[in-house]
């Protein structure tokens, strides 16, 4: 028994003067990321080759940039896009994408505008080009883009003279004697004409505070509004109304050319839309009359007529700003108005 518990203690103190196991070893150092290099996978021009006041179309898309520009300035330039340009001359125009450890690459493609002195990116004015109104290839201007409610504009604008000509338009509509029924009378509870979502026509459908967008080619434009969630299809091709159009909240609406301004006429409308505070007939005919006199603004014209109701004809005028940041509209589905009564109820 003494020697087994010498033998014990023993172990005890050898165990005890041991030297502490050794540390298992640091793992190895994470290599640094390596970030993927830029690259420019495409820039071309649809077409190559334009006549002078024409359109082009530069197409590009790029791959983990850190900064994208094109030059001559085209404003804000995203990694994939494309943009319309209007070159007045032969243009080059440069690709230049800004990559990881600042390297940079650029690539340039050129629109050849027949019989004139070619510039370059470095040579050409940017605010120029860039405010140059675009076109299509049969030379109207382009219409297409999203525009912003906020446009100023006279509400008389311009009507049609005795003598011939346009002159000044009455300031709104004037009922005819004994047509005080389509005069629009609201009570303390009633929210006006936008509280039930309805599809709104005519001019009225520009003085809401939302963005529209406009969609054209060579036969068409396609015209939306953000609120509350309408379009028309327009036909710029030589088409008429038919003789005797179903009545919709819209109406039927054909367009043609005058110079560079797009004229649509529109008849075929319902009785439900309000213009101006005033119910109308089946018998309401509207004139729009779209221009575009510079890159950032769209002008439009409106004049009115519904002989059944209205004295005389009116014109309303208004102008919009290009909203270039936007690609698009939202949607916008105002659903909970339907409850809007439950607000009055005591």
């Amino acid at each position: 028994m003494r020697f087994t518990l010498i033998m014990l203690i023993g172990a005890s103190l050898a165990a005890a003067q041991a030297p502490p196991p050794a540390a298992a070893p640091a793992a190895p150092p994470r290599p640094p990321r390596v970030q993927p290099p830029a690259r420019i996978t495409e820039f071309r021009t649809e077409p190559g080759t334009v006549q002078s006041g024409q359109s082009a179309t530069l197409v590009w898309a790029t791959e983990n940039p850190n900064a994208v520009t094109i030059s001559p300035d085209l404003g804000k330039v995203t990694p994939r896009g494309s943009r319309q340009v209007s070159p007045k001359a032969t243009t080059t125009y440069t690709l230049t994408v800004t990559g990881p450890n600042n390297s940079v690459l650029t690539k340039e493609v050129t629109v050849t505008v027949p019989g004139t002195t070619p510039v370059n990116s470095a040579s050409a004015a940017p605010t120029e080009m860039k405010k140059e109104v675009p076109r299509l290839a049969n030379g109207k201007p382009d219409l297409s883009g999203v525009y912003s409610f906020g446009g100023g504009g006279a509400p008389g604008g311009r009507g049609a003279a005795p003598g011939g000509g346009r002159a000044a338009a009455p300031a709104g509509p004037e009922l005819k004697p004994g047509m005080e029924k389509y005069r629009v009378v609201r009570g303390p509870n009633d929210a006006g004409a936008l509280s039930d979502c309805m599809p709104i026509a005519g001019p009225a459908a520009y003085s809401v505070p939302y963005q529209f967008q406009i969609l054209q080619t060579p036969s068409y434009a396609v015209i939306m509004h953000e609120y509350p969630g309408v379009f028309r299809i327009v036909p710029t091709n030589g088409a008429t109304h038919p003789v005797d159009p179903d009545p919709t909240w819209m109406g039927d609406a054909v367009g043609h050319w005058e110079d560079d301004t797009l004229v649509i006429d529109i008849v075929g409308f319902n009785t439900k839309t309000e213009l101006s505070g005033f119910k109308h007939s089946e018998g309401l005919h509207i004139v729009e009359r779209f221009s575009r006199p510079d890159y950032d603004t769209l002008q439009y014209e409106a004049t009115l007529e519904d002989p059944n109701v209205f004295v005389r004809p009116w014109t309303v005028s208004r102008t919009f700003p290009l909203r270039p940041d936007l690609n698009k509209i939202d949607e916008f589905v105002c659903e909970n108005n339907k409850d809007y009564s439950k607000l009055f109820v005591k």
